[in-house]
C-alpha cells in the first residue's frame, strides 16, 4: 500500500518575502471526490498530470496512492468532472537532508502559505527553517481538499 507520512507548518510571511528562494511552479488542482475519509485529486503542474487517491489521516501518515497521467487528460478532467478546485505557486526548497514544498495560494486562499514536509517515519528529526511558524499537521481546514470548500479568504468573514 502506498503510504504519505507528511507534516504540514504555516510559514512566516515577512521570513518568506525575504528569503532567497528558488523559482516556483504553478500548480493547480482539483477534486473529485472530497470526503473526510478519502479524496480523489487531479493535480496540473506546468508539465504533467497527476491522479492522486488519499486516505484518512491517522497522525502524520495516511494511504495514499499517485499517478502520473497525461497532461493534457490532466486538463480535461479539471475542467469537466472536478467540483472544486485551487491553484498555488510550489517552491522547492532543501533544507538539511529534507525536501521542503511551499505553497503560495491564489484566488480565494490568497494570504496563505502552507509548507509541507515529507517523512519516511512519523519520529523522523528534521531540520525547521527560520521561515516556519506553527505546525498544523492534522488541522483539517488547512488540507487542500477543505481549503476548496472552505476557503482562507473566508475564514475571519461573520
Amino acid at each position: 500500500m502506498g503510504v504519505e507520512i507528511e507534516r504540514k507548518f504555516l510559514v512566516d510571511k515577512k521570513a518568506w518575502q525575504m528569503l532567497e528562494k528558488p523559482a516556483g511552479e504553478m500548480y493547480r488542482q482539483g477534486y473529485l471526490l472530497t470526503d473526510p475519509a478519502k479524496t480523489i485529486r487531479v493535480q496540473q503542474t506546468p508539465d504533467k498530470g497527476f491522479l492522486t487517491i488519499k486516505g484518512i489521516c491517522v497522525g502524520a501518515t495516511r494511504a495514499e496512492f499517485e499517478y502520473e497521467i497525461p497532461f493534457d487528460e490532466a486538463n480535461e478532467l479539471l475542467d469537466q468532472f472536478a467540483s472544486t478546485s485551487l491553484s498555488k505557486m510550489r517552491y522547492k526548497i532543501l533544507v538539511g537532508n529534507n525536501l521542503w514544498e511551499v505553497d503560495e495560494f491564489f484566488g480565494d486562499n490568497e494570504g496563505l502559505i502552507v509548507a509541507e514536509i515529507e517523512l519516511k517515519d512519523e519520529a523522523e528529526l528534521f531540520q525547521i527553517p527560520v521561515w516556519v511558524e506553527d505546525e498544523v499537521t492534522g488541522d483539517e481546514k488547512y488540507y487542500n481538499s477543505n481549503l476548496t470548500l472552505f476557503p482562507f479568504t473566508d475564514w475571519n468573514k461573520n
